[in-house]
């Protein structure tokens, strides 16, 4: 079958118009998924990912580098009063075999003390530091706030 130029037009639309594809990495036994940031306007920003072990030991995310003064791995909890706590996480173990995912109230990356907006399609360049694999970079894709996006659940975070 023959398509015509419309039917060849609406597929290219719809292609376009499909979500950028996940970006993922690979560091020996360790595997990132998607990384990515919420769009801010403020002075701090999150940013989420999965790791995976697939090795025989352990290992720690101890660093995580980018051009802004501080970036951390922070962990929420929310006391019985239902107030919520960000608080520094100096090593992210990830055990053998497993999967340790940062997400909206949990597990999260923060990038703290930027000097501009993140907007939606940009990117922000890391590099994640494991204690035994070593340094992989990474791009957090910046992703927009509002449509179910996953950050705008994240509290404390300034819009």
């Amino acid at each position: 079958m023959r398509a015509t130029p419309s039917l060849a037009a609406g597929l290219a639309a719809a292609l376009l118009a499909s979500p950028v594809p996940a970006q993922d990495y690979k560091l020996g036994d360790i595997d990132i998924g998607h990384p990515y940031v919420i769009a801010s306007t403020g002075r701090s920003a999150a940013g989420y990912f999965s790791v995976t072990n697939h090795g025989a030991t352990a290992d720690s995310l101890v660093a995580i580098r980018t051009d802004f003064p501080r970036s951390e791995v922070h962990g929420t909890e929310t006391d019985a009063s239902g107030v919520s706590r960000m608080s520094r996480v100096p090593a992210l173990e990830i055990p053998a075999g497993g999967t340790v995912t940062l997400q909206p109230g949990g597990l999260h990356v923060m990038l703290m003390g930027l000097d501009h907006p993140l907007a939606a399609g940009d990117e922000v360049a890391a590099t994640l530091v494991f204690e035994n694999a070593g340094e992989v970079a990474v791009d957090f894709q910046v992703q927009a706030r509002g449509k179910g996006a996953a950050g705008d659940a994240m509290p404390g975070m300034s819009r």
